[in-house]
C-alpha cells in the first residue's frame, strides 16, 4: 500500500515537471530559439523519460521499502 501511495504521488509530480517542460519549450519555439525539428526531439525526450522514471519507480520503492523492514 505505501508503495503505490509513494509511486502515485511520485508519477504526479513527474507528470506536473513534464507538462511544464513543454510549456517552458513551446514558449522557445513560438519565439523562434528551437527549431520545429529540436522542439519535436525535446518534447519526446522529456515525455519517454518521465514515462520511464514513472514505470520504473514502484519497483524501485519496493526494493527500498523491503530493505528497510
Amino acid at each position: 500500500m505505501e508503495v503505490i501511495l509513494a509511486s502515485a504521488f511520485s508519477a504526479l509530480i513527474i507528470a506536473i515537471t513534464v507538462f511544464s517542460m513543454i510549456k517552458v519549450l513551446m514558449i522557445a519555439y513560438k519565439r523562434k530559439e528551437l527549431t520545429y525539428r529540436k522542439f519535436i526531439t525535446y518534447v519526446t525526450a522529456a515525455a519517454m523519460t518521465g514515462l520511464i522514471v514513472s514505470s520504473v519507480l514502484p519497483f524501485v520503492y519496493g526494493k527500498i521499502y523491503s530493505l528497510i523492514t
